[in-house]
């Protein structure tokens, strides 16, 4: 299977908008139309010659028939469409076409359910947001660990949010981590939510929100300091060089949502780090997943795509 492929159903069905329930209602009405005709007997217009009883009888047959025939085909097709369903309910979900986990390396994430939004306030992406602000709860908006995952306890705080200083310490150099940290008081950061785990294959995953007042500034910030052409405009822990990550497929972009995201080109050091910057209105995310022996990119687009979908 390859990478393009891997990355197909991701999103799927994944997401659910709280309170949004679809309803289908079916109306039939059955209705008779009275004949000319009375029971056992035709009417005969002027100028009409009598229909002989048995040729009556031969035209009455031929609805009732047509009628047996239909009957009989839908019978079929009610057991052949039972008979399928039930097949595939019987089937392992990794028999299934688009529906299979194991053998591709995706994660079993939990169903995602985007937080309420308070009263009267729009959407990010509303046509009444100029500011394309995040009015829900920033801290759940973070993407939640997959099942099976042990919970970093460095960012799994009880109130949700994070100090400046933790995200800074993702950058090993002294100017990166000074320069961003005037960044963020010059241009109003308001606060950081984070997550980590780590899942059973070794694999660390890091993710950070940072919410700026607006969408405007959230972009300038993203441009100037963290979007590159060819590499990332930062070094990051474990990861002294970087380059555009060429597997990440760009065909399922969100419309409101820009993402960046970068792999450690080989020789790895003690691991494979991989990032990926994304701006969505008023929000930067950075996603970091790292592990010895190499990062996997599977779980990587995995892990971006759906927080993505969160922050869209």
């Amino acid at each position: 299977m390859s990478e393009q492929k891997a990355i197909e159903g991701f999103i799927d069905g994944v997401i659910e908008e709280p309170g949004a329930e679809g309803v289908t209602e079916g109306v039939s009405e059955e209705r008779e139309q009275a004949g000319g005709a009375a029971v056992g007997g035709a009417a005969v217009g002027v100028g009409q010659e009598p229909v002989p009883p048995a040729v009556r009888a031969a035209r009455a047959s031929r609805p009732l028939r047509g009628a047996l025939r239909w009957a009989a085909a839908l019978a079929v097709f009610a057991v052949f469409g039972a008979s399928t369903a039930y097949g595939v309910t019987r089937l392992e979900r990794t028999d299934v076409p688009g529906l299979a986990t194991a053998p591709d390396g995706r994660w079993d994430y939990p169903q995602l359910v985007r937080p309420p939004l308070p009263a009267g306030r729009p959407a990010p992406f509303a046509s009444s947001n100029k500011a394309t602000a995040h009015y829900a709860d920033l801290r759940e908006l973070v993407l939640p660990a997959p099942r099976g995952a042990t919970a970093d306890k460095t960012l799994a705080v009880s109130h949700g949010w994070v100090r400046t200083g933790t995200f800074l310490d993702e950058y090993p150099l002294k100017d990166d981590r000074e320069l961003l940290g005037g960044v963020f008081r010059d241009r109003g950061l308001r606060h950081i939510a984070a997550r980590g785990w780590t899942t059973p294959d070794g694999t660390r995953t890091r993710i950070y929100l940072l919410q700026f007042d607006t969408g405007l500034v959230a972009g300038e910030v993203q441009q100037e300091d963290f979007a590159g052409y060819d590499h990332a405009p930062r070094t990051l822990r474990g990861a002294p060089a970087t380059e555009l990550d060429g597997q990440f497929p760009d065909s399922w972009q969100l419309p409101n949502v820009t993402h960046y995201a970068y792999d450690e080109p080989r020789p790895y050091g003690a691991e494979q780090v991989r990032q990926a910057y994304l701006l969505a209105g008023d929000v930067i995310a950075l996603v970091v997943q790292s592990r010895k022996g190499g990062a996997r990119a599977v779980p990587f687009q995995q892990t971006v795509a759906l927080q993505e979908e969160l922050l869209g």
